[in-house]
Order: structure tokens, then sequence, then C-alpha cells
């Protein structure tokens, strides 16, 4: 991994069979030559993976348009924090047609589905990586590499332009993070070659990838593609020959993955620590940062609920996943809440959080949050669950 720039984990993996020697023949047992395709990032220079494939990898055979929902966005002006209760949104659908998006940046998309146990269509994002969080739900993710199961507090990291679907086992509520670049741990986590280093908060075998190749046969397989063109994020429904899930074997540092929230090991200290300590992932543009039960500070005066800061820099949303969060009650926020906190705007906890956490000795929380380093707009299903009340919580009152 480069870990600068690059989405792959840091450790080699192989699965089926691959020739001793990359760009060399392979064939079946019949004597057929299989093909080679190399799956990369940036060019030729960055995290890659050879895949040999049955069929011809790049044999399509027609394309139409794909109709996404609405991709728009409308600016947060006036300039208020948000509230948005994700739960209140429709249940039912699949994990890639029926997401719906709640924010987003030319940088990143975050959109939300609560799944029934559908299988998704053939998909592949080819804006960017993607990062998506398991709320709730259990299930497989099949991919060309092979299938990688989830269950509830994963995070499924999917690389760019790979070709997946999801095959809910049960009901999933999906918190997907939709990059235009790639995903990786954070730098300062890293050695020089790739691998996380002993202060990082999880390690190489908290990471969790594919299992051995599929090896499906078919004919005239449909794939949905979401990509950009000057007018803006688009969707082609595209029909291969042959079926993508026919590689026989791969090799390589580039390939999905799931890492698990209770791996992670939360750091703590004497006083409040500043967010980037609880860093799990970046993105050109943004941070994923998730906040867990832990214990909290230990200086006998310590106020363990964050202290009030201006978003100069950035907009911050906050995911709500479990537990009670301490610096957000009396403030409406609950489960399955996203709080848009956007840069220019102080914000904090209530007013009766700070005194009321002072002597506290263990936060019981969950929440995954996401900090962009440009202005976030509201999407569609921001505006269908929005509490407009939200904003003036902590003067308790409104004009």
């Amino acid at each position: 991994m480069t870990g600068a720039k690059g989405g792959a984990v840091a450790y080699y993996q192989r699965r089926g069979e691959v020739p001793r020697q990359r760009h060399t023949a392979l064939r079946d047992p019949d004597g057929q030559l299989l093909f080679e395709e190399l799956v990369g990032e940036e060019g030729f220079s960055s995290d890659s993976s050879l895949l040999y494939h049955r069929g011809v990898p790049s044999s399509t055979v027609a394309a139409e348009v794909w109709e996404l929902p609405d991709q728009r966005t409308r600016p947060n002006h006036p300039l208020v924090p948000r509230h948005l209760r994700l739960h209140d949104l429709p249940a039912g659908g699949d994990a890639v047609t029926d997401r719906r998006l709640v924010l987003g940046n030319a940088d990143v998309r975050l959109t939300y589905v609560q799944t029934g146990t559908d299988a998704s269509p053939l998909y592949k994002n080819a804006l960017g990586d993607e990062c998506v969080f398991v709320e709730s739900g259990a299930g497989t993710v099949e991919t060309v590499f092979g299938a990688v199961d989830y269950r509830a507090g994963d995070y499924v990291v999917v690389p760019r332009a790979t070709i997946h679907r999801w095959l809910p086992a049960e009901p999933s509520r999906l918190y997907a993070v939709e990059s235009h670049s790639h995903i990786a741990p954070p730098k300062r986590y890293l050695s020089r070659y790739g691998q996380l280093l002993e202060h990082a908060p999880y390690c190489e075998r908290d990471l969790h990838g594919p299992g051995e190749p599929l090896l499906v046969e078919g004919r005239d397989v449909e794939v949905l593609v979401k990509h950009r063109t000057s007018e803006g994020v688009v969707g082609t429904r595209v029909v291969h020959d042959t079926h993508p899930f026919d590689v026989v074997g791969w090799d390589g540092c580039l390939y999905p993955y799931t890492m698990n929230l209770e791996d992670y090991m939360p750091i703590t200290g004497k006083v409040h620590q500043p967010p980037p300590v609880h860093q799990v992932f970046e993105g050109r543009g943004f941070v994923v940062c998730n906040f867990l039960p832990r214990k909290v500070d230990y200086h006998p005066q310590a106020i363990p609920v964050p202290y009030y800061h201006s978003n100069v820099d950035s907009d911050e949303v906050m995911f709500y996943v479990a537990g009670d969060y301490e610096a957000r009650k009396g403030s409406g926020i609950g489960l399955g809440s996203v709080s848009l906190h956007p840069g220019g705007h102080a914000h904090g906890p209530q007013p009766a959080a700070v005194e009321a956490s002072i002597g506290v000795e263990r936060f019981e929380e969950t929440a995954v949050m996401v900090d962009t380093f440009a202005p976030l707009g509201l999407g569609e299903a921001a505006l269908a669950c929005e509490d407009d009340a939200y904003a003036w919580s902590w003067a308790g009152r409104r004009l």
C-alpha cells in the first residue's frame, strides 16, 4: 500500500490459481488461454491486483442509460446545523438501486438505504472507492474477487470499479460513503512500506478479505455502472458477453475487505482527545472516524464531552448508531440520526451535558463521523427527514 493515496490493504493476498510469474500464459485444463486483467490505482503507479478470467473482461454487447435516483443537492443556506432522522426514510428495496442521497459534494456522497432481503443487481462504482457502514443486518457481498460476509458494525470497503452485488441474509441498514477517490488508512498509521504501525488503533489481522473465486457461468449479464460525465453523476446499464465472476484466481494488494467496529481500539487520554484520534480511513477531501464505547478522561477536573469548536475548515457529519451520545442529550438526536455541523458555525455539547459529564468514567456510545473539507449539499433524503427544530436546541428557543 502506498498509504498516501491508494485504497488497498497493506498486505499481499492470493486466491485460486495464478501463474508462477506475472504476465505469462495461464491455461485451463482444456488448454484454453485465460485472460489476465490488471486492476490498479493511479495508472500503473500504485496498488494493484492481477485477475485471471475465463472470458474477456472488456467484452460487452450492449449499453443504455441507467436512470439514477435524484442526485441533486441544494446548498446549506442559510447556514444552520441540521438533524436528519434516517430511520424515518421508507424501508425496503435493494442495497444499490434504492440508495438515497443524504449529503454530497465533489469529493464524497453519503447515501442510505434500509434494504429488504432482495439481492441487488451487479454493480460497480467507477467514481471511486466505497466504504459502506453496516448499521444493522447481515449478508454477503459477492465480488469479482470472491465473496465477503458482512454483519452489523462492519465497514465494507470496495475498491473503485469492482463489480459486486449485495445479498442480504436479513434486512440491512447501510450507510454508504461513496468516494470520488480512493479510501485508505490514515498516513500516520502506516510505515513507509504500508504496514499498519503499533500506534494504529487496528491492524491487518482485523481486515477480512474475500474467500475463493466464485466462478459463475452466464451470458449477456447486466452490470449497473455509476460514473461521471460533464453533466455530473450518471448511470449506465452495461451488458457483458460473459459473467464477470469468471475469475479462476488473483493475487495482489487491492481487493475488497471488511473491518468491524469491535476490533477497533479507541485511544483515550487524561483530558478530552480531539476527533483525529478516532480516525479510521481517509480519502481525498474527507476523513472517516468512529466514536466507540470507551473509558474517558482521567484528570480529576476533566470535562469528557467535547469543548465548543468552530468548524472553520470542514463540515462535520455524525451518524449515531448505538448507545446514548453524551454531548447530544436533550437535542432530539437518537439512534439513526445524522447531525450536520457546517464549517463556519460553532458547535459543541448541549449546555446541560457539560456539567453532567464531569466525573463520568465511561461513555457508552457508537457513532460514525465523516468530516469533509468542502461544503456539503443537502440531498433529497436529507430534505425528506429533517428535524427543523435542531438548529435552535442549544438556546432552547427561536426568534
